[in-house]
């Protein structure tokens, strides 16, 4: 696999800075793809160009795509975070945060750019684990996108190139990505999770993704270099 372009679809959250590591380990070449959505954290579209000249991508693109002009969702319409909640409340249904269709239109622009690139591999750093309760972030969900990705495009038809959706984060809780993000050497630090950030770099510390987050750290017993709001 070395010497082989991939594109990442970096957010500029902590899992994805991971996944964008995984993906220079197994000897891609990445291309970070940031989609600035309408996102209630601007900061993370910020962290997204520091993570990727970091980390050093062969290029950085972010890409706006106004999800706001139809909401739907408390990250691009004027609506309540959850804060607060405990873990089992996180896993009980789908959460007012999930943004309709958000993987779907991230990997289809993420496709297109890995068309233009000769490359069918694409990587996403979504989880199942941790409560996320997300539909788009399950296995079947990335089989189902990938086996259209295949018919759609025509790198696919020709099979000159397959895609193939890499989701390494997949099966890992979240202190196992914490401790992947450490041995990697990736600038956690440099990383927004938080839907409401105070300020900046400041993260609320009572939303659903600063909640697991310090959990994680805790859990890894690894230093969270996060700078959250006083409670």
């Amino acid at each position: 696999m070395a010497d082989r372009n991939a594109v990442v679809l970096l957010s500029g959250g902590l899992d994805s800075a991971v996944a964008l590591a995984i993906c220079r380990a197994d000897g891609f070449t990445p291309y970070a793809l940031t989609v600035d959505y309408g996102q209630r954290n601007r900061h993370e579209i910020e962290a997204a160009r520091l993570v990727a000249q970091t980390m050093q991508v062969a290029r950085h693109i972010v890409l706006p795509v106004d999800l706001t002009l139809w909401g739907g969702s408390a990250l691009t319409a004027d609506e309540d975070v959850p804060t607060g909640r405990s873990t089992d409340a996180m896993g009980s249904d789908i959460p007012v945060t999930y943004v309709p269709a958000r993987n779907t239109i991230m990997l289809s622009v993420a496709m297109a750019w890995a068309e233009v690139l000769n490359t069918g591999d694409v990587f996403i750093g979504a989880h199942t684990l941790d409560y996320s309760g997300y539909p788009d972030c399950r296995p079947e969900y990335f089989r189902a996108f990938e086996k259209m990705a295949n018919l759609a495009t025509r790198i696919g038809v020709e099979e000159s190139t397959r895609f193939r959706i890499h989701a390494p984060l997949l099966d890992m809780s979240k202190t196992e990505i914490v401790r992947q993000g450490a041995d990697l050497e990736v600038p956690m630090a440099l990383t927004s999770s938080c839907y409401q950030p105070v300020e900046g770099l400041v993260a609320c510390g009572e939303c659903d993704a600063c909640i697991l987050r310090k959990r994680a750290f805790e859990e890894a017993g690894i230093a969270d270099p996060t700078e959250y709001a006083e409670q």
